[in-house]
């Protein structure tokens, strides 16, 4: 079985209220059953049985992140050359280190793709420095640090586009105000916290109460108050060819830095953009695009991305599997849970 074969499985059949509720989760993660099933005009326990089913089958996670640039994570892209032979199980072997984000294999099952997200640069440094150099069959590496995100995180991919604006409205939780611009550390009941959403976003707070030992009321106003400080926010996960979307592709752009900022907004006002970022390197922007085919992709490059002002150079690396989506491993075309953390 080869990597594309392996990810062909046959997808299960979602329906409007399927696509409406993973949007309504991709929104607010933690939003009620009781607030979801108000919004989209259906009992409590229609969305409480659709979302179980979605998530029991590995075709829907949320999930617990931090937010790199608020808690001091040291993030970056990396594009790892691999031979032929070795980029599979190198790129598994990524997907199971807590540190990494999401690994992709592109260019012909030649290259892997992945987002470093360390706590410390002492870790990020034994991963560039020592472990993938020493990796057998790894031919090239190369680092790019993550300096400014237009799109991502928090951010919700529109590309679902299932429930009307005022819906979207209704789901949207209230700002909380301004987060403050110094760093916010963690401490090790907010980070036990935070290893179980990341399991699950959506755990309850009684089990957040018993990893921890705080009460359940306490463990709500510390999950509310990480997600008012923009410490921590909740995305949703799946594979966007179960939505019908099956052409995925990575764009490097290269922009003069006087315009970097008007082209990193006007990639994030895309809807076929589910990541942008200002990035270290000889291109100085990255963005993870998501079409419904290559006819689609091909028309966003020539009228989207061709109409944007500053844009120079693109390189177009399409994105043959997913290994690993938001801390999930993907296996047949499923999120399921990753080993855990050594």
């Amino acid at each position: 079985m080869n990597i594309t074969e392996k990810q062909s499985a046959e997808p299960a059949e979602l329906d409007a209220l399927d696509r409406s509720l993973v949007q309504a989760l991709s929104i607010d993660g933690r939003a009620p059953f009781s607030r979801l099933a108000e919004v989209l005009e259906v009992s409590d326990q229609t969305v409480v049985r659709r979302y179980r089913r979605l998530r029991t089958s590995g075709l829907v996670r949320v999930v617990g992140l931090p937010t790199g640039s608020r808690v001091g994570l040291f993030e970056s892209w990396l594009r790892v050359q691999c031979a032929p032979d070795a980029a599979l199980p190198v790129a598994e072997a990524l997907a199971r280190r807590p540190d990494i984000a999401w690994v992709t294999l592109n260019s012909g099952g030649t290259e892997i793709h992945c987002m470093t997200r360390s706590r410390t640069r002492r870790d990020r440094d034994a991963l560039l420095l020592d472990k993938l150099p020493r990796t057998r069959r790894v031919t090239g590496i190369s680092a790019h640090t993550i300096l400014r995100k237009f799109f991502g995180g928090d951010d919700s991919w529109v590309g679902l586009d299932a429930l009307s604006p005022d819906r979207i409205a209704a789901l949207r939780r209230p700002p909380a105000g301004p987060a403050p611009a110094e760093r916010y550390v963690m401490d090790e009941t907010e980070l036990a916290l935070l290893a179980v959403l990341r399991r699950d976003g959506r755990a309850g707070y009684a089990e957040l109460a018993r990893a921890t030992g705080l009460s359940e009321s306490t463990a709500r106003r510390r999950v509310e108050r990480l997600r008012d400080l923009e410490a921590i926010f909740f995305d949703v996960e799946f594979v966007p060819a179960l939505f019908g979307y099956e052409a995925e592709a990575t764009l490097v752009l290269t922009v003069p830095p006087a315009r970097l900022a008007e082209v990193g907004a006007a990639l994030a006002g895309h809807r076929e953009v589910a990541f942008a970022a200002a990035v270290t390197g000889a291109a100085s922007l990255m963005a993870v695009v998501v079409c419904r085919d290559t006819d689609a992709l091909y028309t966003y490059l020539t009228e989207r991305i061709g109409a944007v002002d500053g844009v120079g150079q693109v390189e177009v690396i399409p994105t043959l599997r997913s290994v690993k989506r938001a801390g999930m491993l993907v296996e047949d075309g499923r999120l399921v849970d990753p080993p855990p953390a050594p």
